[in-house]
């Protein structure tokens, strides 16, 4: 893999090498663990709540703060921790993110309290912003050659689309046959095969001698901060809160402030705005957000629903998703490796995001005498198909030429899409289901407090409404993006390979 630097003599010999580098694919499956072990993390802890609350102490109000000090460290320092990569080295960089995610879950597990779990959290976040971009630089500037490209990226971005409800899967089993500390301590056991790959398997590479931006980092991690924030105060504040829209309004003029500060900054610019302006780039962003607001809820509802009305148990719960998660691999391969060189993202993405609405809105059939075979796995499979169809195909198009020296900053980008996405889409589906349960209590409830039957279809109403908000975000998406994309974008067999010689190029 070269290295970025212009100084460096034959740069360009690396990177052709590494086409051929037979390394490649232990570096795939190095990549691949480090980027489960993040994407999983965002839920892996939702299942174990209940008996971390119990343990160390704390209130409801509280509890979600478990959730968010990750999500605000995390989808705030992303753009950061993808310019470090660029400018310090991706190994480096994937390195450091490892072993300070893994010191921040073992401190987790050994929490005795919940200031110190929430700081451990805090921890893992700004490390998996560390992270996430450089093991997604490594794959971009690791496959060159289209086939093989798509192969990896089929492999990626399934993960990308399943790794939530692998979540929910790994933190069932490990709360309950062996204790919530474990949805934590299990990174550990990730990060150790991360780092033993990453020091036998990636290129050594140098980073470019040039200061950061301060400036914009601080505009770029305060706005993102602040989007974050005001996103996750909606559902316990309320929209009319101040402490709702006042941030949402300082992260759009910190956003904006950000803008003018790229344009200005040149070379030092913490985010080139020619990475993100790309029509086709941006069209790949923006089925990444969409994705992220409208499986993050998806996943959180039906959770509940399975856990308050099948009574399944938090094992139960991540087996439920179990097929989904069979039906996104495959489909992300197929998509990748047949679809995507033949047909484009022009056509894949908005199928991949319409599939994804049908399937939820299979889910807002659901009622208090539904069953799981017959009325919530048929959903959640065709969900998985386009979801499988979807993130392989706008993660690829999203990195797909960018320069070496920009490829951890572009990485950045679809992390934070997905970020952002998730946690705008859990707040706005939150309030929605939260109004929806209690304008159906005030129509229908006779009695003070309310029936347990009012109370039961109250939930199932919450539940089918956000699974219909889900479905037209998705729908949305899938106008939009099929709008946007130019027509035969390219990643067809011989506009990419031209592609990928050009990234070889510009490193040399």
């Amino acid at each position: 893999m070269p290295s970025p630097s212009p100084a460096a003599p034959d740069a360009a010999s690396p990177a052709v090498a590494s086409a051929h580098d037979p390394r490649r694919w232990w570096i795939l499956a190095t990549v691949a663990i480090a980027q489960l072990m993040v994407v999983l993390d965002a839920t892996v802890v939702n299942i174990a709540m209940p008996s971390a609350q119990a343990e160390l102490v704390f209130s409801d109000n509280d509890r979600q703060w478990v959730v968010t000090a990750y999500a605000l460290a995390f989808g705030s320092l992303l753009l950061l921790g993808g310019r470090l990569s660029d400018l310090i080295g991706r190994r480096t960089t994937f390195i450091i993110g490892l072993v300070g995610f893994a010191g921040a879950s073992a401190l987790g597990g050994a929490s005795q309290s919940f200031g110190m779990l929430v700081g451990a959290r805090t921890l893992q976040g700004a490390f998996g912003a560390v992270l996430a971009p450089a093991a997604l630089s490594v794959l971009t500037t690791t496959f060159v050659d289209p086939k093989e490209r798509s192969r990896a990226f089929g492999v990626f971005g399934g993960l990308a689309g399943a790794g939530g409800a692998i979540g929910l899967l790994l933190g069932g089993f490990l709360t309950e046959h062996l204790d919530w500390r474990w949805t934590l301590y299990i990174n550990l056991v990730f990060a150790a095969l991360a780092v033993a790959g990453g020091l036998t398997f990636l290129h050594a590479t140098r980073g470019r001698a040039q200061r950061l931006d301060i400036v914009g980092a601080v505009l770029a991690g305060a706005g993102l901060f602040a989007l974050v924030y005001g996103f996750s105060r909606a559902e316990p504040k309320g929209w009319d809160s101040p402490w709702t829209w006042a941030p949402l309004v300082a992260s759009g003029l910190l956003l904006i402030a950000f803008v003018v500060r790229q344009r200005q900054a040149g070379s030092r610019a913490l985010l080139p705005l020619p990475v993100v302006l790309d029509r086709n780039r941006g069209a790949a962003f923006l089925a990444i957000l969409v994705a992220g607001a409208g499986m993050f809820g998806a996943f959180l509802f039906g959770t509940f629903y399975m856990q308050t009305q099948l009574g399944y148990s938090p094992w139960q719960t991540g087996l439920a998703f179990l097929p989904q998660i069979l039906v996104l691999a495959t489909c992300a391969q197929l998509c990748t490796n047949i679809f995507l060189p033949r047909f484009g993202p022009k056509v894949m993405v908005p199928i991949g995001l319409g599939l994804a609405a049908v399937g939820l809105a299979m889910l807002t059939r659901i009622d208090l005498d539904s069953t799981f075979a017959a009325d919530v796995l048929p959903g959640l499979m065709i969900m998985g198909a386009g979801m499988g169809t979807v993130m392989p195909a706008a993660i690829q198009t999203a990195t797909l030429g960018v320069d070496r020296e920009h490829a951890g900053v572009a990485s950045a980008v679809v992390s934070t899409s997905q970020q952002v996405g998730g946690a705008v889409g859990t707040a706005v589906l939150n309030t929605i289901a939260t109004s929806a349960a209690s304008a159906f209590v005030a129509a229908h409830a006779t009695t003070s407090p309310p029936a347990p039957g009012v109370l039961a279809q109250a939930a199932i109403d919450s539940y089918t409404t956000a699974f219909r908000a889900s479905a037209l975000i998705f729908a949305a998406g899938a106008v939009l993006t099929g709008l946007l994309f130019r027509r035969r974008a390219a990643t067809d067999g011989a506009t990419a390979a031209v592609a990928a010689a050009g990234e070889v190029r510009v490193a040399a």
